[in-house]
């Protein structure tokens, strides 16, 4: 099954010509959960050739402007394709209150329902969950309310052993029960354990997005052992007491956060446009957190089974 970031906007503030606002698309098994909109995602959703029709979750950290400027151009062209599927969107209770006017202005006879999920930053809640995936907020420190999202694969059932089916001749009733977690009773009545029979399932997959947010220490209890983790770098650490003013962090404090939290991965992001290169970035990261990357616009990160 596939579990995969692409990622569509890596700036923060201001778009530039090389690096877009935040925005990221989440692949799980071909179904696609967009991360922040900043200004220009459509355009980078095309570019990346990300289907339009398959995004039905639309995922905002806070209502600053660039992680969500995109989304009303994004609502109206879903509505000149044809879109009946309704859209998920879940944010501050706030950007419904703001989002509904341009709606009725600008997208009066959209042809789907838009459906809008409040969020909240002042305890972690689970907002979106089906038979694939469960998806909770993580409560963040900026100017404003804001959130991060950790996305979690659900486990598996375990597997049958191929060789406890041929040996035991193994109806599917029976291996439905011993899945289920059952011992096998044999016509002797030898019990067989059922740890003898399955194979434990896979661990579950994780992608967690931290947005905007100042460093603090505890972040990492609420990201333990994430497989793969993004966490806004929107400074140097040269620049850190800048970062503190604005309730943002540093390359070096999105490792600490990274190796405290036991993660396997690190991407960072959300450069400030001041710096045009960005590897005083990836080497600062490196040397607290080795396996750090930068959010390159169109990279796609893989999230496999460990």
């Amino acid at each position: 099954m596939t579990f995969s970031v692409t990622i569509l906007g890596s700036n923060s503030a201001l778009p530039t010509s090389e690096r877009h606002p935040t925005a990221q698309v989440l692949n799980v098994s071909e179904r696609f959960f967009l991360i922040d909109c900043g200004e220009g995602t459509q355009m980078q959703l095309r570019k990346y050739h990300i289907k339009f029709a398959k995004i039905n979750h639309i995922f905002i950290s806070h209502l600053h402007g660039d992680h969500l400027f995109g989304l009303i151009g994004l609502i109206s062209t879903f509505g000149l394709l044809g879109r009946k599927t309704p859209l998920n969107v879940y944010a501050h209770p706030d950007l419904e209150n703001l989002m509904l006017p341009h709606l009725s202005y600008f997208c009066a006879d959209l042809p789907f329902e838009v459906r809008f999920i409040h969020t909240s930053n002042k305890e972690r809640q689970i907002v979106f969950e089906d038979q694939k995936v469960i998806v909770e907020t993580i409560p963040l420190k900026h100017r404003i309310s804001t959130v991060g999202y950790i996305f979690t694969e659900k486990t598996g059932m375990p597997n049958i052993r191929k060789e406890c089916i041929l040996k035991y001749n193994l109806s599917i009733a029976e291996i439905a029960s011993i899945k289920k977690g059952s011992d096998l009773k044999l016509s002797d009545g030898i019990i067989i354990p059922n740890s003898e029979l399955i194979k434990p399932p896979k661990r579950p997959r994780s992608y967690a997005f931290c947005s905007d947010t100042k460093y603090f220490k505890s972040l990492a209890n609420e990201l333990k052992d994430v497989q793969l983790l993004y966490h806004e770098s929107t400074f140097l650490d040269s620049d850190k007491e800048l970062a503190k003013k604005t309730t943002h962090s540093t390359s070096k404090q999105a490792a600490l956060i990274a190796k405290d939290a036991g993660a396997q991965r690190l991407i960072i992001g959300h450069f400030s446009s001041r710096y045009n290169n960005l590897s005083a970035f990836i080497d600062e990261a490196r040397e607290i957190f080795e396996n750090t990357d930068l959010a390159i616009e169109g990279a796609v990160f893989n999230i496999d089974h460990s």
